[in-house]
């Protein structure tokens, strides 16, 4: 089994933490795994596409980022829209995807949701993109 692991850089060291619950997971279970960066949490299903149309060879995909509403509506859009075309990934081209990108507040609801030492939500969502896969195989889905 192999995964990709999407992450969005744009809050560094929330993405880190997150990062890290999902690696935890996947070295657990002896899973194969590669990383890919993206700037922001918007730009994570264009990476996951890119690799799902590349051959890419990947079982499923992990989707890690953080956005913080601000004072625009700028947060909405980003929210809705990355969620959305993740979910369309789903449904349209069977894609396992754990969907782990916080919407969020502020800071402080960041990391009680990133903390490796708390609740880890890239360790949750890890282990749901790896049933997914599971479910994938049962039903006879290949791709």
């Amino acid at each position: 089994m192999k995964v990709l692991i999407v992450e969005a850089r744009f809050y560094e060291d929330i993405a880190d933490e997150l990062v890290k619950g999902a690696i935890q997971v996947l070295e657990n279970k002896g899973v194969q795994y590669d990383r890919v960066d993206v700037p922001g949490a918007f730009e994570i299903p264009g990476a996951i596409r890119f690799a799902a149309d590349g051959n890419d060879g990947y079982d499923g995909y992990v989707a890690l980022g953080c956005v913080i509403r601000g004072e625009t509506s700028h947060y909405d859009y980003v929210c809705e829209q990355s969620a959305r075309a993740l979910q369309d990934m789903v449904i349209n081209d069977r894609l396992a995807i754990g969907y782990g990108i916080l919407t969020v507040e502020n800071r402080d609801q960041a990391w009680a949701r990133c903390s490796v030492d708390k609740y880890n939500k890239g360790a949750a969502v890890t282990e749901a993109a790896l049933r997914m896969i599971d479910l994938k195989k049962q039903y006879g889905i290949d791709k």
